[in-house]
């Protein structure tokens, strides 16, 4: 019994000690490893050489316009081209009834023989006066007479070879040419028709096509604002840069154009001025009428610092900002923008080369936090803008 009580005692300490082995002691459990800092994709900022450009909307016109009207009085006996075809200077497009034109020629090239006849009878009797007066065997009076009946009878002749050139001019006119070579439209009249002599109503329109005209507007604030950069020496203007000219559908046009005029002044119901863009269109793509868009160069920003749209963010009032990566660390940055050149912003204030900008990963930083960064790749500056943003994240 004694031995039986004593080994009931020992019990409770062996389970004790039995616990205390497998619970490894009271040393609490280890805390779970700290996530590793954000990743980020970031756009290092370089400086440039930036040519400005600016896309201005603009239409087609021809460089050369003729109307084509009568300048005789009579009836088209044919009509001489295919509509819509192209013609050149000189061109005959209509035939008018000339019957009567060539009565009136013939009529004066009759006047000018008779002028002709009168005037070699004239100078026989001047030669014979003349050789009479030298003998005295005419009279002074006489002979005088004859030299004036002579000069009389040559300005007959100048009178009549003036008449034909008339006549002869009415008559070239009744078969009506082509002033301008291009492209000539329909024709408003038919076989039969009877036109009159500068009637309002054209016969036909001839346009020149190839070059072409782009006439573009641009705002007049734009062109103070550029001249106050040019002044200002933030830009350097660059001179015969070709224009690129986008057709509707978007696709580019395969001739680039030159800046041919601006315009002196503004037109005060749009507030913006006219520019002329000469293009080659050996192919007639570009059709008189036809919408189109320019890319123009303004000048060129030396040093200028580009950013990815998506890097650039804008709170309620408009105010644009960037998170950038300084030390490890996000950092925001308020930002002046000036254009947006292709799918970057140019940059006036704010960043400077060398600073990098966060392109990828916006959503899920904040200013202060720790990231680490890799470069964008090119493709990915070439995304669509973020939404813009209520302000930097707190």
């Amino acid at each position: 019994m004694p031995m039986h009580s004593h080994s009931l005692k020992l019990a409770p300490l062996a389970l004790v000690a039995l616990l205390a082995a497998c619970g490894g002691g009271n040393e609490p459990p280890a805390a779970p490893a700290a996530p590793p800092p954000g990743a980020v994709s970031v756009f290092t900022l370089k400086a440039q050489d930036v040519a400005l450009t600016r896309e201005l909307p603009g239409r087609v016109a021809s460089s050369l316009i003729a109307e084509v009207r009568p300048q005789v009085s009579g009836v088209v006996q044919r009509r001489l081209f295919t509509e819509g075809g192209l013609v050149k200077a000189g061109q005959p497009l209509y035939q008018l009834d000339d019957a009567s034109y060539r009565a009136d020629v013939n009529s004066a090239r009759a006047s000018l023989a008779r002028a002709q006849a009168t005037l070699e009878s004239a100078q026989l009797k001047a030669k014979r006066s003349t050789e009479l007066v030298a003998i005295e065997a005419v009279s002074t009076q006489d002979h005088e007479n004859a030299m004036a009946a002579l000069r009389e009878a040559q300005a007959d002749v100048d009178v009549a070879k003036a008449a034909l050139e008339g006549r002869q001019v009415l008559l070239n006119h009744a078969r009506i040419t082509s002033p301008i070579s291009g492209r000539i439209g329909r024709s408003s009249v038919t076989q039969g028709a009877l036109v009159t002599a500068a009637q309002g109503t054209p016969l036909a329109t001839v346009q020149q096509t190839d070059p072409v005209y782009v006439d573009l507007t641009q705002s007049a604030s734009e062109l103070l604002q550029l001249r106050k950069e040019l002044s200002a020496g933030k830009l350097t203007r660059t001179s015969n840069v070709p224009v690129q000219i986008v057709l509707e559908d978007g696709s580019p046009y395969a001739h680039a154009g030159k800046l041919d005029f601006s315009e002196v002044s503004v037109d005060p119901g749009t507030g913006s001025f006219a520019l002329r863009v000469t293009v080659k269109n050996p192919e007639g793509l570009l059709m008189p009428g036809m919408y189109v868009r320019a890319v123009v160069g303004n000048g060129e920003r030396g040093n200028g610092l580009l950013v990815p749209q998506q890097g650039i963010a804008r709170d309620p009032k408009g105010n644009a900002s960037a998170l950038v990566v300084k030390d490890g660390k996000v950092e925001v940055r308020p930002v002046q923008v000036n254009r947006t050149i292709g799918d970057k912003w140019l940059v006036d204030g704010g960043l400077a080369a060398g600073d990098q900008v966060i392109v990828e990963g916006l959503q899920k930083v904040r200013p202060g936090m720790a990231v680490t960064v890799t470069e964008a790749p090119a493709a990915a500056t070439s995304a669509a803008p973020a939404a813009p943003a209520d302000g930097p994240a707190k």
